[in-house]
């Protein structure tokens, strides 16, 4: 064996004890991806190449390195994360169990934002601050809530269990548990104050806009036929 082939096999040899060693650290990770995806339907395709999986275990790394009060290396390796995957975790932020980036590209969580378990996120979603104030800055989001793609939770807001909010929608207010929030400021509407299906049809979520709409349409056809 050559020395450029014996190298060669000592590095696929290395990569294959670094994904397997990562593949049982964070097994659980991998479920939720298969749980959470339709598409995902190949466990090494999940492994290698899911963004939203490799931003998550990168967090969780530098999360405890940041706990540990390391210095400058938690911000550094997320950023590294970042480049690599085009989604911004804050290692100061604390998030729960069952966590799934779906997609990814354009998420971004701040410092001292709080996500509590089963909570998903699309692409283009930002959990923010809203200016320069210190301490709590970000939104604390409830167990088993949705967030739709390209909407923004901004300030040290609260978003109940179980909600979703909507594609783009803005939300600069507390959300309370078992709503739906759209639009540009986020409106509130609730969904028969069940909990909602992670795999709910997105078409047909309830705005909040269109149903006033449509009640004061339902008023006008009343006066008028009187």
């Amino acid at each position: 064996m050559t020395i450029c082939a014996h190298v060669a096999l000592n590095i696929l040899l290395a990569l294959a004890a670094f994904w397997t060693i990562i593949a049982i650290v964070f097994n659980k990770e991998i479920k939720v991806v298969f749980d959470r995806d339709p598409a995902a339907v190949n466990f090494l395709e999940v492994l290698l190449t899911y963004s939203g999986l490799h931003a998550i275990i990168i967090y969780r790394i530098t999360h405890l390195l940041n706990r540990a009060h390391i210095p400058f290396f938690p911000r550094w390796f997320s950023q590294i994360g970042k480049f690599l995957t085009g989604i911004e975790i804050h290692p100061g932020a604390r998030i729960g169990k069952r966590f799934f980036i779906d997609h990814g590209m354009g998420v971004v969580i701040g410092e001292t934002t709080i996500v509590g378990d089963d909570v998903l996120l699309y692409q283009g979603v930002t959990l923010g601050g809203t200016g320069l104030e210190k301490g709590k800055r970000h939104p604390s989001i409830g167990n088993n809530v949705v967030v739709g793609a390209g909407a923004k939770v901004l300030g040290n807001i609260m978003i109940g269990d179980n909600s979703y909010i909507g594609a783009n929608a803005v939300v600069i207010k507390d959300v309370p548990p078992n709503s739906t929030v759209v639009g540009v400021p986020g409106r509130v509407t609730k969904q028969d104050g069940k909990k909602l299906d992670v795999n709910l049809d997105h078409i047909h979520v309830l705005d909040p806009i269109l149903q006033e709409i449509d009640e004061l349409k339902r008023k006008i056809d009343s006066l008028e036929k009187k």
